[in-house]
């Protein structure tokens, strides 16, 4: 029998490797409540006709940084109904609706639903994509789920980042949280519903690039905010690989530089190999 190698998620705590600015790049986000078996990828190994992975591919390809996403939670099994989400995390708005099969989604529109009246906690437990997301990611979700009212909370598919398992997202801000687990997973919660950031578990905001993640968490940590909405981003430009980001931070403007450095090398994923993901050097502009 062939030795595993390290978890990812072990191997970047290990090497203190930073959380800052690597909240995948996301706008739209489609949510589709699947009870079948989540393959590596999830929607072209499911079980759903071509003409549904179709029309799902096409509604993701017609709106800017979308993504779409397999949910789920173990306590609708039974259920005959079945759910799917849409969100805008630039228009903070969500939505919902609720279909009988999975054939329906050939003629639905996905953003059709209407406003879902809460939030969404998505924990990612894919664990055919990554094992450290299984091995984090479903601790963490049963962490939360005495918490929270049953519709706020689901299991995801793939989000991004599986070296940061236990990951949590929470839309419809976009918000991404790395490195939650059962003893954290309450405090993070607690300052998210109540309108701030945890700073020790903060990815980014997926609304951002990465380059612009990086500019607001160094903003907010020079400023000492933690506040969701005490920055408000003004304009982000890049040139010759450096960026120039402006954002305004209790009413003032504030411009910054952010240099693209090569980081250490890591695993990315628990199947490797080993690279050097970029990490960002910020400076007053």
């Amino acid at each position: 029998m062939t030795e595993r190698g390290p978890f990812c998620a072990d191997l970047s705590l290990e090497n203190d490797e930073s959380l800052a600015a690597t909240a995948s790049r996301i706008d739209n986000w489609f949510l589709v409540e699947y009870r079948g078996l989540w393959a590596r990828d999830a929607l072209p190994g499911s079980g759903l006709s071509d003409q549904v992975k179709r029309h799902l591919r096409e509604q993701v390809a017609a709106v800017p940084n979308g993504r779409l996403l397999f949910v789920r939670r173990p306590d609708r099994r039974g259920r005959p109904d079945l759910v799917a989400f849409s969100a805008s995390s630039r228009e903070r708005s969500l939505t919902r609706i609720e279909f009988e099969a999975y054939e329906d989604l050939r003629d639905v529109d996905l953003r059709s639903g209407g406003p879902a009246g809460h939030p969404l906690f998505l924990v990612c437990t894919h664990g055919k994509h990554d094992p450290c997301c299984a091995r984090y990611g479903r601790p963490l979700y049963e962490a939360l789920r005495d918490d929270l009212e049953p519709d706020w909370l689901w299991q995801s598919s793939h989000i991004g980042g599986d070296r940061f398992a236990g990951n949590l997202v929470c839309l419809p801000e976009g918000i991404y949280y790395g490195r939650v687990d059962r003893s954290s997973a309450g405090a993070v919660l607690d300052a998210h519903l109540a309108g701030r950031i945890a700073p020790e578990h903060y990815r980014g905001r997926s609304i951002y690039p990465f380059a612009v993640q990086a500019a607001e968490r160094w903003l907010r940590e020079r400023a000492g905010l933690d506040e969701i909405g005490a920055l408000e981003l003004e304009s982000a430009h890049r040139r010759n690989g450096t960026w120039e980001v402006a954002f305004t931070v209790a009413g003032q403007s504030q411009a910054v530089r952010v240099e693209v450095e090569r980081g250490d090398l890591t695993l990315l994923t628990c199947a490797g190999p080993t690279k050097r993901p970029p990490r960002y050097s910020v400076s007053l502009g």
